[in-house]
């Protein structure tokens, strides 16, 4: 499988990482500022009221792009574009995208079934032919929204807070930043920002293990469409998806989530944890093709060249002709051992006529 360099041969300063981390945090920033404004203006011109939060997405998308490449070349570390944004071309990108959306789904499916036994769902259906339309723009939405996030956060920053300071803290910092960035949506609390980091931590767990972000991209898809689209439920408190199937929970905020919807429930922390597991342990071969160092044997290496004076001795001895060697047959022309004579044969016995 095809090795994926997450950092450069010669690491730089860690003085020069954390510049370049910091200024691609304030580069991500501005990018959705300057997206958001750009989507609103072109949708209010061209009316394009329903698309604007697409639009939206792929404007920031765009933006982080320019500036991560900028970002690369400025710190003379020119290279793809798909190995910036933390999309290596590789074999398996489906397939872990594809376990990325499982794992998403099943993390949301395990959030939300606490709430329909200890709380009240009521689920409210539409089927006019524009709900349908908007369903596919919704999950067009969630999938560039998704892959946006992620090479915000996970994608050329975390690589670089790592080469600064490990991964460990890398992924500490990273998940509170994320968290800390819902701290603004609507009707959120401290339980919400908790759950965000904690998932923030999720992501970064499978980045970690396939030093890609194919999995992270389904994973974080496959939550925010499974909860918006499939269960109509409020995501990260905006209620804008739910265009077929709109639910409406009725219970204690601790299981519900209130108005924020399940990403504040308590439930959500332990459904949030066995994903980590999961993410875990369905990555093991990744994690072993792409994340463990190349294993080189010991001895020599083959690719050295030899000692001059045992060269000297080999040209010496290919110079001089080889001695005649005559190889002489291991038995003689003649026998030398005389035929065993037969055995003597047996006199007659006596007759009468003898005497």
């Amino acid at each position: 499988m095809p090795e994926f360099h997450t950092s450069p041969p010669h690491r730089f300063p860690r003085t020069l990482e954390f510049a370049l981390f910091g200024t691609s945090v304030v580069w991500v920033i501005a990018a959705q500022a300057i997206a958001g404004s750009a989507a609103r203006g072109l949708a209010f011109r061209f009316g394009l009221g329903s698309g604007q939060a697409l639009l939206s997405s792929i404007l920031f998308l765009f933006m982080l792009a320019l500036g991560f490449t900028i970002l690369q070349i400025i710190s003379g570390r020119p290279r793809q574009l798909r190995e910036i944004l933390g999309l290596p071309q590789r074999s398996t990108s489906r397939e872990e995208w594809q376990i990325g959306a499982v794992i998403g789904w099943g993390t949301v499916v395990l959030a939300v079934l606490p709430m329909a036994i200890f709380a009240s769902l009521r689920v409210h259906f539409f089927f006019e032919s524009r709900a349908f339309v908007l369903v596919l723009v919704n999950l067009a939405t969630f999938f560039v929204a998704a892959l946006a996030e992620e090479v915000g956060f996970r994608g050329y920053p975390f690589r670089r807070l790592i080469d600064a300071i490990g991964p460990v803290t890398a992924t500490l910092i990273t998940s509170f930043l994320f968290g800390l960035a819902h701290l603004f949506n609507p009707e959120a609390t401290w339980i919400s920002v908790l759950i965000t980091m904690l998932a923030g931590v999720l992501f970064c767990v499978a980045w970690l293990r396939t030093h890609g972000l194919w999995l992270p991209w389904g994973l974080h898809f496959a939550w925010n469409a499974s909860m918006g689209v499939l269960f109509g439920l409020p995501v990260s408190g905006l209620t804008g998806f739910s265009t077929v199937i709109r639910t409406h929970a009725v219970g204690r905020t601790w299981i519900t989530g209130g108005a924020y919807g399940p990403e504040a429930a308590f439930f959500t922390l332990a459904a949030v944890v066995v994903a980590i597991i999961g993410v875990v342990i369905l990555t093991r071969e990744y994690s072993w093709h792409y994340t463990h160092p190349p294993i080189i044997s010991g001895g020599y290496p083959l690719d050295v060249a030899p000692p001059a004076a045992h060269t000297a001795m080999e040209a010496e001895a290919q110079a001089r002709p080889a001695p005649l060697v005559q190889i002489l047959s291991t038995t003689p022309g003649t026998m030398s051992v005389q035929p065993t004579p037969p055995p003597p044969r047996p006199l007659a016995p006596p007759t009468e006529d003898t005497f």
